[in-house]
């Protein structure tokens, strides 16, 4: 069974959603954000950063705040970085809620999300979705980014099936961000799989990878956190086609899943489901299981 309470969870006015293993916590007046994460009464996943915020030019600064947050890509200060601190609209939905942003003056973009709690597993269905209410076209992809403790290993599977009969083709990419240092001691490579530890005491990490695989994970205090989101092998994903990422510094990491590109026509909308789901240790699902025993390698 399903419960909704209004809340004040890290000084802001929040609603809880919760069933019998899992409870988040989803901002009122500012955002939206999903600020807190907490499996079986235990501590909060996701990073708290009330103090983090990125400067921006002629604008309001943009406040970070920690949790889920919904932005799109390409990441360009001027349509990414739009400061979102007004009250949303909220309405109830079955097992959940909808939550509505005011429009974005500077792109006519309107952010609205819909957060639905399965009835008793710990399991959560994002769906987020983007509408131009503008008077002419804009392009964009929408992208998830979910922000977690320090402290864990993040986990991204690598495609490995060959692109063709012969297996002569290239068949993996992966993509790094201009800060990113290859020989990192908190990145670690292997055939199947990517890991970043969460421990970085300077500078960050970015790196993606297209991802059929639908998922990626991080793993802390011996829970795990997967999140998911479809992958379409024909569609044209940006960030030179990763379409799942892992960013770290020293302050928190982020889970990013990206969705197609699309041209969207005034009063059309782009959609974009993740489905997070959590396991405590020993119940693992077998294939995640398997590649993080690689890290132990």
């Amino acid at each position: 069974m399903v419960k909704v309470h209004k809340v004040e969870f890290e000084g802001l006015m929040c609603n809880s959603i919760e069933n019998k293993n899992l409870k988040i916590w989803v901002t009122r007046d500012v955002g939206p954000r999903i600020l807190g994460l907490s499996f079986l009464g235990g501590r909060n996943l996701l990073a708290v950063l009330p103090e983090a915020i990125i400067p921006v030019d002629g604008a309001n600064d943009f406040s970070l705040r920690g949790g889920h947050r919904l932005w799109y890509a390409p990441e360009n200060p001027e349509t990414t970085y739009i400061a979102d601190d007004q009250p949303l609209e909220i309405s109830p939905i079955e097992n959940g809620l909808q939550l509505i942003q005011n429009v974005d003056q500077a792109t006519g973009i309107q952010k609205c999300w819909q957060v639905v709690l399965d009835d008793e597993d710990a399991a959560l269905t994002i769906s987020h979705s983007l509408t131009n209410l503008g008077q002419g076209g804009f392009e964009l992809a929408p992208w998830a980014i979910t922000q977690l403790r320090k402290g864990g290993t993040a986990i991204l599977p690598l495609q490995t099936e060959h692109e063709e009969a012969h297996g002569l083709q290239p068949n993996r990419q992966i993509v790094l961000w201009p800060y990113t240092e290859i020989n990192s001691p908190f990145l670690h490579l292997k055939n199947k799989v990517l890991f970043i530890e969460s421990n970085l005491t300077e500078g960050a990490i970015k790196i993606g990878a297209p991802n059929p695989g639908e998922w990626l994970a991080y793993v802390i205090d011996q829970i795990l956190f997967v999140k998911k989101a479809v992958y379409n092998k024909n569609a044209t994903y940006l960030d030179r086609g990763a379409s799942s990422q892992i960013y770290c510094n020293k302050d928190f990491i982020e889970l990013e899943t990206l969705g197609p590109v699309v041209n969207l026509a005034p009063g059309e909308s782009a959609e974009h489901q993740e489905t997070w789901q959590i396991y405590p240790e020993g119940e693992w699902p077998g294939e995640i299981e398997q590649l993080f025993d690689l890290l132990r390698d």
